[in-house]
């Protein structure tokens, strides 16, 4: 009886161990250097990309979204490289959220092998795979829900990329973070910001091309709005505010900068039926992909 269940439960992990001992082969030697709280690890490329999908895409995502942003992590990966710096990328949204083992282990419990095993497989479907444009690998930015429009980089980021331009992604309703209200008792809010709270008076002076905010004054200070929605703690500077006798109330949508893929609309766009090469060319005006 023993004997069975130990060959029952060979079978089961015999796929998992199969990759696991050959997936990390022959990967052009391409080490990514992550920078973590206390130390710099030199990662192999591919065991990197595994780490990012899953710390930064929910794994119950669609298969062609998840390869998707497979291509759209390595690629930023790839870019950094470039840049030669003493490291490449951090461990965090500074650049992209890498988790470790144990830290999957925390975050998926039970299921911890099978969606290893899934990203895993949807990432290897697309090895070594990167996005082009005029001959270079981009700077593949990308953001969890777009508030109905991505955004030009130029606006957001001061830096013009061909290949970073806005589009519609309306699609993005369907996230769970598509819009948050958020209430503040007005001296709190003022406290967060150390400002007077007397005569209390909120404007959006300046927004992009859709609407998002890029400055904001309160009473007499400018504030810009990724500094504003950080004091906050809010998801995205695409936003309206109300201020009412005892509270600020702001509505925000969207969550993240909003330049480059949508993770959302990715997955909205693949669950009607798009592959990964045809979201990819969507977010990303011009691009090829090719393999390194």
């Amino acid at each position: 009886m023993k004997k069975g269940i130990f060959i029952i439960f060979l079978i089961i992990l015999l796929p998992y161990i199969i990759l696991n001992i050959f997936y990390y082969e022959k990967d052009n030697d391409i080490l990514v250097k992550v920078k973590t709280n206390d130390k710099i690890l030199s990662i192999p490329l591919e065991e990197y990309i595994v780490h990012v999908v899953a710390g930064e895409i929910p794994v119950s995502f669609n298969d062609e979204a998840l390869k998707a942003g497979a291509i759209v992590s390595r690629s930023y990966a790839i870019y950094k490289i470039k840049k030669n710096n003493s490291y490449d990328v951090t461990d965090n949204t500074l650049t992209q959220i890498y988790l470790t083992d144990e830290e999957l282990k925390e975050k998926w419990k039970n299921d911890y092998l099978k969606n290893l095993q899934k990203i895993k497989d949807v990432v290897y479907k697309t090895k070594g795979q990167v996005l082009v444009y005029d001959g270079n690998v981009i700077e593949a930015l990308f953001f969890s829900t777009s508030p109905g429009y991505t955004e030009n980089s130029n606006e957001v980021f001061k830096e013009e990329r061909p290949y970073l331009k806005s589009v519609p992604s309306s699609w993005d309703q369907a996230s769970p973070v598509f819009r948050e209200v958020n209430y503040f008792d007005k001296q709190d809010f003022c406290d967060k910001l150390s400002i007077k709270c007397s005569n209390l008076n909120i404007e959006i002076t300046e927004t992009t091309s859709t609407g998002r905010s890029k400055k904001i004054k309160v009473n007499n200070k400018i504030f810009a709005s990724d500094d504003f929605i950080k004091k906050l703690n809010l998801k995205s500077t695409f936003l309206t505010i109300e201020v009412t006798s005892d509270s600020v109330i702001i509505e925000t949508k969207g969550y993240g900068h909003g330049v480059g893929m949508s993770q959302y609309g990715a997955n909205e766009l693949a669950l009607k039926g798009y592959r990964y090469d045809e979201i990819l060319k969507y977010y990303y005006q011009g691009v090829q992909i090719k393999k390194i």
